[in-house]
C-alpha cells in the first residue's frame, strides 16, 4: 500500500466502514447474549459462540488495520512536511518574508 493517499473524503469513508463492521459484529455478541437468556441454548455453548465471534472480529480488524495504519503514518509524515514548512516561514522576520514575495 505504500504510495497510496486518501483524501478527506476517503478516510471518512474507510473509517465509517470499520466502524459499520464492528458494529455488526457487537450485534452478533448482543444478540447471542439475548439468545443465553432463554433455555433453548446451552449458555457454554454461546459463550463459545461470543468468543469465535469476538475471536474473527479482531482477526478482521487485525488485518484491514494494519495496512491502514500505514497509510495513515505515510500521510502524516507528508503533510507533517506542510506543516514544518509553515512554521519556518512563519518564524521568519516579517521584512525578509515581503522581500521574498
Amino acid at each position: 500500500m505504500a504510495g497510496t493517499r486518501l483524501t478527506s473524503g476517503e478516510r471518512a469513508d474507510v473509517y465509517r466502514r470499520l466502524f459499520l463492521l464492528n458494529r455488526s459484529f457487537h450485534f452478533i455478541v448482543q444478540r447471542l447474549d439475548e439468545l443465553a437468556q432463554t433455555s433453548l441454548f446451552k449458555r457454554r455453548d454461546l459463550a463459545e459462540l461470543r468468543g469465535l465471534t469476538q475471536e474473527i472480529q479482531l482477526e478482521i480488524n487485525t488485518a484491514l488495520l494494519d495496512p491502514f495504519h500505514s497509510v495513515e503514518m505515510d500521510d502524516w509524515a507528508q503533510f507533517g512536511k506542510v506543516r514544518i514548512a509553515l512554521e519556518k516561514r512563519l518564524r521568519t522576520p516579517l521584512p525578509e518574508r515581503r522581500r521574498k514575495h
